[in-house]
């Protein structure tokens, strides 16, 4: 039997929740000569626009029921899209049940994910968001894509109307490209259900199976290194504010590393309610600072560690301004990459036009800074499988917190303690942090010793260790390192406590004359 292998697109399945490009797509088809088959509100909404369609009950025989639950399940529209061209069985069947060959399936599938992204939805609402037919439509023109091509997003249709235009029908390697898009887009809704439902009955801290559905957003030039290739990947469906979903203002495109500082700096910046500066190099913060006056917060962040801020990626939880794009176009200062919830058109303006790197750096702005609803799950990979984890955001509990010296807190202290225990989370381990004025002065970032962690962010401090407070990420080992401390002029320690040396430590403390705070929880980041 001849057979074409590209059979003409003479009858094509229309049935779609989201409508947009669908008439002009509709009006493209039916002008190269395509009957319509349609179903219920897209029914409507085609006739709505002038464009004839045949009712898929009237084609089936078969009543739409159950509120629409039931309409396209019937042997005839399945039969139709399924049947092999090149099968005698298939046609012969085809012919004695009065079965209409259907060469083009369009679908796209309730709003599931959207639904239940609701915070007042019903478990009923969400029920009634899971689509019966259309991933069965979906799935039957993708596994019959030699004869059938499938469309399951606005997107793909003006590749599929162009074809049609020029040779009335698809070849096969765009069926074959439209095939694994649909099975995707089927994978990913299962998967967006289960994921529902396992929040619904699950009594396990955490899943007993985890499927993450990535979209390519970008092919990057590469990864760490040249020789790497790479490429920035979102969650299906993401919105949230970040630098995946973050819009690229001005500057160059954004590298691997930059994206890692990026999210790195953006996290730092939002962990603080007043306003934050964050600055970040090699994926370790080198300042930080809050102020009620960006500006200012800005400028005692860059002077953290000057030298190594040369270069950096900056994160702000508040919009930029003028006055805060002119502290950093200072003289001296080289800044790669800067996110923000928004920028002020002349702090636009200032950054883009004034410093000497002012073509190159990115501008990333993502948009208000929602509070987390649910915490975070990390992933990391590790060979054979990956490590799964609730992400550090702990808040900090102050009544756990213990002054366990006979030295006190002195209350002019405790706003430089918490900035300091918020900090050290997202330094690497062996962290040590020094801050002073609500300022990042000192980093000593991931050391195997945890004494060379501290001499580290002392020398970094310099003359600003004198009245600054240190924060540990986890219990100090010996009282070698409280020594160093006492001698650079730090005036309070809080860590963690649990060593079975805390005694020891506790007693050093008290011999400095220097308050000791416990929070009963560490920080650790490898």
């Amino acid at each position: 039997m001849l057979v074409s292998e590209n059979p003409k697109i003479k009858r094509a399945l229309i049935s779609c929740s989201d409508k947009l490009g669908l008439v002009d797509f509709a009006a493209g088809l039916q002008a190269c000569g395509v009957q319509i088959l349609s179903t219920g509100g897209t029914r409507r909404h085609l006739l709505d626009h002038g464009l004839e369609c045949i009712d898929v009950s009237a084609y089936t025989g078969f009543p739409e029921m159950m509120d629409g639950r039931v309409k396209t399940l019937h042997p005839k529209v399945f039969g139709g899209i399924l049947g092999r061209r090149d099968n005698v069985s298939d046609l012969r069947s085809m012919q004695e049940e009065d079965i209409s060959v259907i060469d083009l399936v369009v679908v796209n599938l309730y709003p599931f994910e959207a639904t239940v992204a609701r915070p007042d939805v019903t478990p009923e609402e969400a029920i009634e968001q899971i689509d019966i037919g259309g991933p069965s439509l979906i799935r039957a023109a993708a596994k019959n894509h030699q004869w059938t091509a499938v469309a399951t997003s606005p997107e793909q249709y003006s590749s599929i109307l162009s074809a049609v235009q020029e040779d009335g029908c698809t070849s096969l390697a765009l069926r074959r490209k439209l095939a694994s898009e649909a099975f995707s887009i089927t994978c990913s809704y299962d998967q967006a259900i289960s994921n529902y439902f396992q929040a619904q009955t699950t009594t396990e801290d955490l899943p007993s199976k985890l499927t993450l559905t990535l979209e390519r957003k970008n092919q990057l030039r590469y990864g760490e290194n040249p020789h790497q290739k790479a490429g920035v990947y979102r969650l299906a469906k993401s919105t949230e504010a970040g630098v995946v979903n973050a819009r690229h203002l001005h500057g160059k495109e954004l590298s691997y590393n930059n994206i890692l500082d990026l999210d790195s700096a953006l996290g730092i910046a939002r962990s603080f309610a007043q306003p934050a500066v964050s600055v970040i190099k090699h994926n370790n913060p080198c300042g930080a600072a809050t102020n009620e006056d960006l500006a200012t917060a800005a400028r005692n962040a860059l002077d953290g560690d000057p030298v190594s801020a040369f270069g950096s990626v900056l994160g702000f939880n508040r919009t930029i301004d003028s006055a805060t794009a002119e502290v950093l176009c200072e003289p001296g200062r080289f800044i790669e990459a800067i996110i923000a919830p928004d920028f002020e058109a002349g702090a636009v303006g200032v950054l883009t036009t004034k410093p000497k790197w002012r073509d190159n750096v990115r501008l990333m702005q993502v948009g208000q800074l929602q509070n987390q609803k649910k915490t975070p799950v990390a992933v990391r990979f590790v060979a054979g499988g990956a490590l799964i984890q609730e992400s550090d955001s702990l808040p900090s509990f102050h009544s756990q917190w213990e002054t366990v010296t006979d030295v006190p807190v002195d209350e002019d202290l405790w706003e430089d303690i918490d900035f300091a225990w918020e900090m050290v989370r997202h330094v690497k381990s062996n962290a040590i942090v020094l801050a002073r004025d609500t300022s990042l002065v000192g980093v000593g970032a991931g050391q195997m010793s945890r004494v060379d962690s501290v001499e580290i962010s002392i020398r970094k401090a310099g003359e600003r260790c004198e009245g600054s407070v240190l924060a540990s990420d986890a219990f100090f080992p010996f009282p070698d390192s409280i020594q160093a401390a006492a001698d650079a002029g730090v005036v309070a320690i809080i860590q963690p406590g649990g060593s079975r040396r805390d005694n020891e430590v506790i007693d050093a403390c008290n011999d400095f004359g220097i308050p000791m705070v416990f929070t009963g929880a560490r920080h650790f980041k490898h």
